[in-house]
């Protein structure tokens, strides 16, 4: 398989991540903003957004890094969706997000949480080398009015390292 390249998103890419985050059952996973949120965040300075594409050039997802300004050095991976799953898409995009995190930026802890059910997402996040942390217990309100459990999973600098 063909590695996932990544690129800076531009405000032309709000349309194609509202429509990926839109996917049926995602919004129980990955939650959802609408256009002005989007565009607030595109501007942020401690923000990144980045579509991956496939070898063709076209897209496959997209990924949202927060936390650039963190003081301690812990940037999150605040979203991860692909447009069609099951494809091995969102390992490639994880690995190539974590690599040009540890590698562009002085990021110490690179951390995500994940909805506990979620489990193809955990698993992902696991065999890329992320480590379960610990549980936000009922932090979530799933779109039935549910509460559910969030698992903090982070990857640090010397991990990253011994993996590369």
């Amino acid at each position: 398989m063909a590695a996932v390249t990544l690129r800076r998103a531009t405000p032309d890419d709000i349309g194609y991540v509202m429509q990926v985050e839109r996917l049926p059952g995602y919004d129980h996973f990955i939650g959802q903003f609408d256009a002005d949120r989007h565009r607030q965040q595109l501007n942020d300075p401690a923000m990144n957004y980045f579509i991956g594409e496939d070898e063709a050039g076209s897209p496959v997802g997209f990924t949202i890094l927060s936390g650039l300004d963190n003081r301690d050095g812990n940037l999150c991976i605040k979203r991860l969706a692909v447009a069609v799953p099951e494809r091995g898409y969102g390992s490639r995009m994880l690995a190539a997000i974590i690599d040009h995190a540890f590698s562009t930026t002085p990021v110490h802890r690179l951390w995500l949480d994940v909805v506990r059910d979620n489990a193809r997402a955990w698993n992902v996040y696991r065999k890329a080398g992320f480590q379960d942390e610990g549980i936000l217990r009922e932090a979530v309100v799933t779109p039935d009015g549910e509460r559910t459990d969030l698992v903090m999973m982070s990857m640090l600098r010397p991990e990253w390292a011994a993996r590369a």
